[in-house]
C-alpha cells in the first residue's frame, strides 16, 4: 500500500453541492446553475400595506416581508434603497428553519433531501453574512436531524474560527414515554459571530432566585455574601503560605493547591472583615463575596424551560393569542427569544429572522425596542399567525409572552426569608426528589414531596408588572414575481415584467410608438424601448441586447436599476441608455396594479390598529 498525500481543506460534500436552488412559489425547489439568470436576479420588494406608526422612510421601518428567504434576503442586500439600511448592519439574525425531520406538518412540509436542505441553509447563509454588521451573529436553531451538518455549512460560511458555541434548550416540561428510544428533550442553537475578535455577549440581568443564596449571618455593613473558594489549582508562586486563625489553628492549602491572592492581600482582607473563619476558626478560611460586587450573569449553554419556557408553554401562548385556531406546529416561547435578543443586541438594534413562521421573533423583538425584519414564505401562515399577532403587539392586545412579568415581593414573607428564597428551595427540593435521594425516606413519599413544593411556592410572593402596553409600527411588504421564464432550457424575460400597462405608459410618457413586441414594447426610429417591471442588472441587460436586431440601439426603462449595469450596456450596444422609470408614472401605475397577495383585500381593515 502506497502513501499518499491529500491537499485541500477539510469539508463537506454533498449531491449537486455546485448547484443553486431556485425556489418555486409551490415551495418546491429547482437545482440550476449559478449562472441562470433567476437565481441571480434581484426582485424588487412591493407595498402591501402599513400597520400602527410608520416613517416617511420605508426602508426604515420593521418589515414583513411575505416570500422566499433567499429572494427578500437578496433584495434587502442589493436593492439600494434597503441596503444602504441592512448592509453591514444587522446585530442578530436568527433563523428558525425546518428542521428537516422527515415529517409533514399542517403550516409545512419539512421532508427535504438532505443536499436539498444543505444548499437551501447555505445559499441564505451567505446573504446574511453579507447583511451582518462586524460585531452581528447568526443564531441556528436546530434538532438532531441536521444539527452536525449544519455545524459544517456554518464553518465553511463564516469560518470555524468564528463559531462561538452551542446552546442546548431543554424544551420539554416532561419525559415522552411513547419515544422509541430516548425521550428527546432538547434543541440546539449553534450560534456563529460575523468576526469573533469583535463580537462579545451582553450578560444576563440577575434574579431574585439566584441572589437568594446570598446571606449575611453576621451582619456585615456591606450586604449579603456568599464564602468563595479561597484556593487555586495552578501553581502560584505566592500561594505557598500558612495563616493562622482566631483559634489558633494553622491553616495552608491542600496538597496540589495554592492560595488564589498573596498573604499580604489575605491579611489586609482579614483586617476588614471579608474573611470568613468557618466554625470561628476551626476550619480553613473563605473569602466573601459580596452581592453588591457581583456582575450581571455570563450566559451558559444550557437553557432550561424553567427559564425560557418550553414546548407546552409557546404552544400555549399560541392558544391564548389565536383561540379556536389549530395550534402553529413549531411555536417558540417568547422568554426563549427574549434571551436571544438579550445576549446579542442592544436596543435599536437590527433583529432579523427570515423563517418568521408564527412571529414569535419579531413580536419579542418589538416589545423590547429593538428594529425587525421578518421573512415568511407562506402565505396562510402570515394571514393566521404572523400579522395578526404582530398587530395585535402594536395595539397592545398581546397580554401572554413577555408583555407581563412576575417578580418576587417581600410583603408578608415569614421573618428570615427573602424574596425568591421559597421558590429556589422548592426547585431544589423537586430536583432531589425527581434523582430518588428521598426514595428511603417512608415518611416523605412522593405526594408529601409535591405539597412540601406546592407550599414553598405559595409562600413566595409575587407580582405582575405589565412592561408592554402596544406601540410603533411595521409595512407589509411583498416579494416580486421573477422577471424570467424558461421553455426549452432557455431563460426569457417574461411577457407580463416587459408589456402591459406599465410599458404603454411608460411609451406614451417618452414620445414612443406602442409597439408590444416581447421583450421590448415600442418603437422611435431605429430605438427600440424596453420597459422593465423589476431590477434592470447585467443579465437582464444581456438578454436585451441579444434580442436587439444588429444597428438597433435600446433605451431600457425600469423600477429598479442597477448602477454596474449602465457600463455593459454601453459596451454590448453603444448609444443604448438606461433610465429609472419616472417616479410619478411608477406611483400611478403601483396605485392600479392589482397586489397578488390576498391580506390586500383587508387593507383598510390593517390600517385601523393604527388609528
Amino acid at each position: 500500500m502506497t502513501d499518499q498525500t491529500y491537499a485541500g481543506r477539510l469539508e463537506l460534500t454533498w449531491t449537486n453541492k455546485p448547484l443553486r436552488l431556485l425556489a418555486h412559489e409551490d415551495g418546491s425547489y429547482e437545482w440550476v446553475n449559478p449562472a441562470d439568470y433567476r437565481v441571480a436576479e434581484v426582485r424588487l420588494l412591493h407595498d402591501i400595506t402599513t400597520v400602527g406608526e410608520v416613517g416617511n422612510k420605508r426602508a426604515a421601518d420593521n418589515l414583513l416581508i411575505r416570500g422566499d428567504a433567499l429572494n427578500a434576503l437578496t433584495s434587502l442586500a442589493r436593492l439600494p434603497e434597503f441596503a444602504s439600511e441592512y448592509l453591514g448592519k444587522v446585530k442578530l439574525a436568527y433563523l428558525d428553519p425546518p428542521f428537516n425531520t422527515q415529517q409533514s406538518f399542517l403550516q409545512y412540509d419539512d421532508a427535504l433531501e438532505h443536499s436539498v436542505w444543505l444548499t437551501m441553509m447555505r445559499d441564505r447563509l451567505l446573504q446574511i453574512r453579507d447583511l451582518l454588521a462586524p460585531e452581528g451573529s447568526v443564531w441556528v436553531h436546530l434538532d438532531d436531524a441536521e444539527v452536525h451538518r449544519c455545524r459544517s455549512a456554518l464553518d465553511e460560511v463564516f469560518g470555524p474560527e468564528n463559531f462561538i458555541t452551542t446552546v442546548v434548550w431543554n424544551k420539554s416540561d416532561s419525559p415522552r414515554n411513547s419515544a422509541r428510544y430516548f425521550s428527546v428533550d432538547q434543541d440546539y442553537i449553534h450560534v456563529y459571530a460575523k468576526d469573533a475578535s469583535v463580537w462579545r455577549p451582553n450578560r444576563l440581568p440577575r434574579t431574585a432566585e439566584i441572589d437568594s443564596s446570598y446571606k449575611n449571618p453576621d451582619n456585615d455593613p456591606r450586604g449579603p455574601w456568599i464564602p468563595g473558594d479561597p484556593f487555586a489549582n495552578k501553581p502560584y508562586s505566592l500561594g505557598t503560605y500558612e495563616v493562622t486563625g482566631p483559634t489558633g489553628n494553622v491553616f495552608g492549602p491542600p496538597p496540589g493547591r495554592y492560595w488564589r491572592i498573596a498573604k499580604e492581600k489575605f491579611l489586609e482582607l482579614d483586617r476588614t472583615g471579608r474573611i470568613w473563619w468557618r466554625g470561628g476558626g476551626e476550619a480553613r478560611p473563605r473569602i466573601k463575596r459580596y452581592l453588591s460586587e457581583v456582575a450581571d450573569l455570563v450566559p451558559r449553554t444550557s437553557w432550561d424551560h424553567s427559564e425560557v419556557g418550553s414546548n407546552a408553554t409557546s404552544a400555549g401562548e399560541i392558544r391564548r393569542l389565536f383561540p379556536g385556531v389549530p395550534v402553529f406546529a413549531t411555536p417558540k416561547p417568547e422568554k426563549l427569544m427574549q434571551r436571544i435578543v438579550t445576549v446579542a443586541s442592544k436596543p435599536g438594534d437590527i433583529v432579523l429572522d427570515c423563517f418568521l413562521g408564527s412571529g414569535t421573533m419579531a413580536a419579542v423583538a418589538h416589545k423590547m425596542g429593538r428594529r425587525w425584519i421578518g421573512i415568511e414564505r407562506e402565505l396562510a401562515t402570515i394571514e393566521t399567525f404572523a400579522l395578526p399577532r404582530l398587530q395585535k403587539v402594536v395595539a397592545g392586545e398581546d397580554p401572554g409572552g413577555i408583555t407581563n412579568i412576575e417578580t418576587p415581593v417581600e410583603d408578608d414573607l415569614p421573618d428570615g426569608v427573602k424574596p425568591g428564597e421559597s421558590r429556589a428551595a422548592a426547585k431544589v427540593l423537586e430536583n432531589l426528589a425527581k434523582a430518588g435521594v428521598f426514595d428511603d425516606l417512608d415518611k416523605l413519599d412522593e405526594e408529601t414531596t409535591k405539597a412540601l413544593v406546592r407550599l414553598l411556592r405559595t409562600v413566595d410572593k409575587t407580582k405582575t408588572e405589565t412592561i408592554w402596553f402596544g406601540g410603533g409600527g411595521f409595512r407589509v411588504l411583498e416579494v416580486s414575481p421573477s422577471m424570467f421564464e424558461a421553455e426549452g432550457g432557455l431563460v426569457f424575460l417574461a411577457d407580463w415584467m416587459a408589456n402591459g400597462k406599465l410599458a404603454e405608459a411608460t411609451a406614451a410618457q417618452l414620445g414612443y410608438e406602442y409597439e408590444p413586441d416581447p421583450p421590448f414594447s415600442g418603437r422611435k426610429g431605429r430605438t427600440r424601448l424596453a420597459v422593465v417591471d423589476g431590477v434592470v442588472n447585467e443579465s437582464v441587460v444581456r438578454l436585451l441586447v441579444a434580442a436587439l436586431p444588429e444597428r438597433e440601439r435600446v433605451v431600457i426603462c425600469g423600477t429598479g436599476i442597477d448602477t454596474d449595469a449602465r457600463p455593459i450596456l454601453r459596451e454590448l450596444r453603444p448609444g443604448s441608455t438606461l433610465r429609472k422609470i419616472p417616479a410619478a408614472l411608477l406611483d400611478e401605475y403601483r396605485s392600479l396594479r392589482q397586489l397578488p397577495l390576498a391580506l390586500k383585500e383587508n387593507t383598510d381593515e390593517l390600517k385601523k390598529v393604527g388609528s
